[in-house]
């Protein structure tokens, strides 16, 4: 098996604290050495506490998914003969109350994928090569969170 490690920072820039009134944007570190400027939704926290230019966890979420599945297509495609020109997904997650809880409840990926060459798949084996790369990815497999795959 392998581990996955991320640094997560923030520091306090003079700001009160105990009245909420503080900055939410800090700072992911990963293990090849990016940086990623990471904070609070706007949705959740309003500016000037949240930054929409930075990533938040919902959106990471959301992309971790995609990416996941996305890499899983890839290569389950090769292996089957089909050559990938391109892949984009542009996937929705859905943040609401599940038990009185917020979580996002569900992901809605959107893949939009280019074949080259002759051997392209029609329709059945495209969403055959989705539900193998569903039922495999790791990060889906993880998490309670509905995942739906509109496949056109």
């Amino acid at each position: 098996m392998s581990e996955h490690q991320a640094e997560i920072s923030w520091v306090r820039k003079g700001d009160t604290f105990l009245d909420q009134k503080y900055s939410r944007e800090h700072i992911w570190k990963f293990d090849g050495g990016i940086e990623i400027s990471a904070s609070a939704s706007p949705s959740i926290v309003p500016t000037p506490y949240s930054s929409a230019e930075c990533i938040d966890p919902e959106e990471a979420f959301v992309a971790s998914i995609s990416s996941c599945h996305m890499l899983f297509f890839l290569s389950i495609a090769a292996k089957k003969g089909f050559i990938v020109n391109s892949y984009v997904d542009s996937a929705i997650g859905i943040l609401s109350k599940n038990n009185d809880k917020l979580s996002i409840s569900s992901v809605k990926l959107n893949p939009i994928v280019e074949f080259d060459g002759d051997n392209q798949p029609d329709f059945n084996i495209l969403s055959a090569l989705h539900k193998e790369s569903h039922d495999n990815c790791f990060i889906a497999n993880s998490v309670k969170t509905d995942i739906e795959i509109v496949i056109s």
